[in-house]
């Protein structure tokens, strides 16, 4: 959503293919710009109606599955077989350029907190939806390397901020009632990305012609240890006028280790649990360098942690959210 409101004023019609069916009718009153295709990226027939008639049109993929319904089978249907049909599509109506939305899950956990992933780091996907969106990426390289169209695919971390999904509504409720726990001595940096920044990298991926066939990291400036990520979460928080209590409870790093062997166990019978699974990660340092991004396309985040999660409150706030 906030990809589309971006591109309005930008674009003379923006085509868009939405799984939920309420949210045609919101997009319409966002702006008359859009043409609005209810369906789903494993549909051939969907994805037919979304391309007719489309030649020379940048192309943002951003369906996945992060969090499944209790099977890892959506990761692979979704992630994968969603990604070959729309670049398949994609090919055939002569598309100009294919942006491809990736996660920090391809190259899993960094060794220790001061490490940062590159373009250059090799793949280690982490857990099922990991190797997912590494076989989206090989595709889509694929693609690139037969010439069949141009592509660039942005890996986004732990992302935050207007329109964000309702577990990270969730992550800004139980820590201002302090109830988040941190997985060791919280010295482990995540790096996270606000909507607005990732937004700005991926029309900067999408506009610069440099970018064709490059994967860049999208982030806000620097990795934050979870502790400062929750105790600026608490602090943005007051500066809205709003109380917070409680403090962060402490979990022993082995606690983080053993919900990612139960992970790994379940998701071997293709069974998924969204709590072990975050669980399991908190122990972990996850954090990139930004630097090609800044270099070769210009990029720069606008806001930082506690402007966005200021923002974030406020956009709950406003829409209803108990927080």
């Amino acid at each position: 959503m906030n990809l589309l409101r971006a591109l309005t004023g930008t674009r003379s019609r923006v085509r868009c293919l939405v799984h939920d069916p309420a949210q045609a009718p919101q997009l319409a009153l966002i702006d008359d710009v859009f043409d609005v295709v209810v369906g789903d990226v494993r549909d051939p027939t969907a994805l037919a109606t979304l391309f007719e008639g489309v030649s020379a049109a940048t192309v943002f993929h951003a369906a996945a599955v992060i969090h499944p319904a209790g099977r890892t089978r959506e990761f692979f249907d979704v992630n994968v077989g969603g990604t070959e049909l729309v670049l398949d599509a994609a090919v055939r109506s002569g598309s100009a350029r294919f942006v491809h939305v990736s996660s920090n899950s391809v190259c899993g956990a960094n060794p220790g907190p001061d490490d940062r992933f590159t373009e250059e780091s090799p793949y280690a996907p982490y857990m099922g939806y990991g190797q997912s969106k590494e076989e989206a990426e090989r595709l889509v390289a694929r693609a690139s390397d037969r010439g069949d169209l141009e592509t660039v695919v942005v890996r986004a971390p732990w992302f935050y901020g207007p329109f964000q999904p309702d577990r990270q509504t969730r992550f800004l409720a139980t820590a201002r009632r302090g109830r988040f726990p941190l997985v060791g001595d919280g010295s482990n940096r995540r790096s996270m990305v606000y909507t607005q920044n990732l937004v700005d990298g991926l029309l900067l991926a999408a506009s610069v012609p440099a970018a064709a066939g490059r994967t860049y990291w999208i982030a806000d400036g620097e990795p934050v240890a979870m502790r400062d990520v929750i105790a600026t979460v608490r602090a943005a928080f007051v500066a809205e006028g709003m109380e917070v209590s409680g403090g962060s409870p402490r979990m022993p790093r082995l606690v983080g280790v053993v919900a990612e062997h139960v992970d790994a166990l379940l998701q071997r019978g293709g069974r998924y649990s969204q709590t072990i699974h975050v669980l399991g990660e908190l122990k972990d340092t996850i954090a990139c360098d930004i630097s090609r991004a800044r270099r070769e396309l210009g990029y720069e985040p606008q806001v930082d942690l506690l402007e966005g999660m200021r923002r974030s409150i406020r956009w709950c706030l406003d829409h209803g959210h108990a927080l």
